[in-house]
C-alpha cells in the first residue's frame, strides 16, 4: 500500500501549484506526473527498469515549466534509485546511478531553470545524485547485516539445542541405561544361582529380565533420537533399506572417481534399528572423509560383516587421508559408536587410513 502513496500525493501537489488566472500546471505535466506515480505503484517487481523509466520521465518534467510543490514530482526517480540500489546491489547502483546522474543535469540544463552554470547547481547535482545511491547502499548493507545476524542467531540456537540434546543423552546413558543394564545382569545372575527353584519364581525373574531388557532397548532408541534428530526421518527399521543406503553411499564414492571394493554382509535382519542406524552413519561419515582427503589412485575397501556377537565395519583408504588430522567427524563417529555400546578405532595403519568399528547387537548389549 505504501507504493500507492506517491500516486495519491501527486494530484495534490499539482493542484497546490495551480492558481486560476495566474499559473496552471500544463496538461502534459499532469499526464507525465500521474504516469510516473502509476509506474512507481505497480513497478515494484522490476526496480531497475522502473528507475530507468522514471529517470527519463524526470527529464521531461524538469524541462516543462513548473513551480511550487509540483517541482517535487520528478524526484520520485530519486526514490526509485534508492529502491533499486537497496534491492539489487552494486551493479544496479552503477546503472541507475549513472542514468540518474545524466537525467538530472540534462533536465536542468535544457529546462526552465534560469541559470545553470553556477556553483550551486553542481552542489545540488552531487547531492541529488549521490545521496540516493549512498542511501540505497546503506539500506542494502543494513539488510544484509540483519540477515547475517538472523542466520547466526538461528545457527546458534540450533547448536545450543544440539548441545542440550547431547548433554541430556549423555546423562540418560550414564545414569538410567547403566542401572537398567545392571538390573538385567543381576536378574540373570539370580536366575542362574537359584537354578531349579520354584517355576513361579523363575517366571517372575524372566518377566523382570524381559521388561528391563525392553526398557533398555527403548532407552537406546531414545538416546539415538536425541543424538540424531533425523532418526525418525530415515526408515531404518527395515534391514533391506539399511543395506541399500550403505550401497548407495559406496556408489557415490565410485561416482567421485574412486575404486571401491565393497563386501557388504546382507545378514542385517537380526540387528536392531539403532545399531543399523549407527552402522549407516559410520559408513557414510567414513566415505565422506575418503572423498575429502583420500587419493583417488588408491583403492578403497569397505567391509561390513555380521558375527554372532554383532556387526563389524571396516573402511580402509590410502594416500591423502593418512595425513589428514582427525576432526569433528571422527569424534562424532567415536561418540556415536560408544552410545551404541560398541568400539571404534580410527587412524593411520600400514600406510593407510583405517576406520574399524564393532557394534554389538541388542542382546550383546543387554548381557553386559
Amino acid at each position: 500500500m505504501a507504493r500507492f502513496v506517491p500516486l495519491l500525493l501527486i494530484p495534490l501537489l499539482l493542484a497546490a501549484s495551480t492558481f486560476p488566472g495566474e499559473y496552471h500546471v500544463p496538461l502534459v505535466y499532469w499526464l507525465i506526473a500521474v504516469s510516473a506515480g502509476v509506474l512507481f505503484a505497480v513497478g515494484g517487481r522490476w526496480p531497475v527498469a522502473m528507475s530507468l523509466v522514471l529517470s527519463g520521465l524526470a527529464v521531461a518534467m524538469f524541462v516543462i515549466p513548473a513551480w511550487g510543490p509540483s517541482e517535487l514530482v520528478p524526484y520520485l526517480a530519486a526514490l526509485a534509485v534508492v529502491e533499486a540500489v537497496t534491492r539489487r546491489g552494486t551493479r544496479a547502483a552503477v546503472l541507475v546511478g549513472s542514468v540518474w546522474a545524466v537525467a538530472w543535469p540534462a533536465g536542468h540544463w535544457g529546462g526552465h531553470t534560469p541559470s545553470f552554470w553556477r556553483g550551486a547547481t553542481f552542489v545540488e547535482a552531487l547531492a541529488y545524485v549521490g545521496l540516493p545511491v549512498l542511501l540505497g547502499l546503506y539500506l542494502r548493507g543494513q539488510r544484509e547485516l540483519t540477515a547475517s545476524l538472523a542466520a547466526r542467531a538461528a545457527e546458534a540456537e540450533v547448536r545450543a539445542r544440539a548441545e542440550e540434546r547431547t548433554a541430556l543423552a549423555r546423562e540418560l546413558h550414564d545414569l538410567v541405561a547403566h542401572h537398567m543394564a545392571s538390573i538385567v545382569l543381576r536378574v540373570k545372575v539370580a536366575r542362574r544361582v537359584l537354578g531349579g527353584t520354584d517355576p513361579r519364581v523363575a517366571e517372575v525373574l524372566d518377566d523382570v529380565g524381559e521388561t528391563a531388557s525392553g526398557a533398555l532397548t527403548d532407552i537406546r532408541r531414545l538416546l539415538a533420537a536425541l543424538r540424531d534428530p533425523m532418526v525418525g526421518a530415515v526408515p531404518l527399521l527395515d534391514a533391506t533399506v539399511a543395506r541399500a543406503e550403505i550401497e548407495a553411499a559406496v556408489a557415490r564414492v565410485r561416482q567421485g572417481g574412486f575404486t571401491v571394493h565393497g563386501d557388504i554382509d546382507a545378514r542385517l535382519d537380526g540387528v536392531d534399528a539403532i545399531t543399523r542406524l549407527t552402522l549407516l552413519r559410520l559408513v557414510q561419515e567414513s566415505l565422506t572423509n575418503v572423498m575429502k582427503h583420500a587419493d583417488r589412485a588408491h583403492p578403497v575397501r569397505v567391509a561390513v560383516s555380521r558375527t554372532d556377537s554383532g556387526v563389524t565395519v571396516s573402511v580402509r583408504s590410502g594416500g591423502g587421508s593418512v595425513a589428514a588430522v582427525p576432526g569433528h567427524g571422527v569424534a562424532g563417529m567415536r561418540e556415536r559408536t560408544q552410545m551404541a555400546g560398541g568400539s571404534l578405532e580410527a587412524g593411520a595403519r600400514d600406510g593407510m587410513w583405517v576406520v574399524h568399528a564393532v557394534l554389538p547387537v541388542a542382546e550383546a548389549v543387554v548381557s553386559r
